[in-house]
């Protein structure tokens, strides 16, 4: 929930990067310790973590980017994923997502108008024998049907 999120902060930036920048694999790390503060990777992180790591801007971009769970702006306050690996398409996945996105009047990878539901796809939550799956607020739900997924939708607009 963004609630517990503190604005950009480009000190606070600069300090969550020197306190992992000497850790293996430090650019991952530090994203997410980024995100864990901010509620998404600002902008202007990227080249002060390029900067911190002796990395071009466009490797940490790359990263960022790779990574799906990473987000360019603030999530809403419940954060609803819904998997999209093979086996939960498979299982009726796909159906699942579009009456989603149509019950919050969002596509995948977006946030509501009013802030309150970011939905988002995710690659596979382990959860293949009991798919179609999905996340939210990190809480997992396996063997979705419509009737789940609409009470997951109503969940998180509250």
């Amino acid at each position: 929930m963004t609630s517990g999120y503190e604005p950009w902060d480009e000190a606070r930036g600069a300090e969550i990067i020197a306190e992992h920048a000497a850790l293996e694999g430090a650019t991952l790390v530090i994203l997410h310790a980024l995100q864990e503060a901010f509620g998404y990777v600002p902008e202007p992180a990227i080249p002060m973590v390029a900067q911190a790591l002796n990395l071009s801007r466009a490797e940490v971009h790359g990263v960022f980017t790779f990574y799906h769970d990473f987000r360019k702006q603030p999530a809403g306050r419940h954060v609803l994923k819904l998997c999209r690996a093979e086996a939960c398409q498979a299982a009726g996945g796909d159906a699942l997502a579009a009456r989603a996105e149509a019950k919050l009047g969002v596509a995948l990878g977006n946030t509501t108008a009013d802030e309150r539901v970011t939905l988002e796809p995710i690659y596979c939550l382990g959860l293949c024998a009991t798919a179609p799956s999905a996340m939210l607020d990190g809480r997992v739900v396996g063997r979705l049907d419509e009737a789940r997924i609409d009470a997951l939708v109503a969940e998180a607009q509250r």
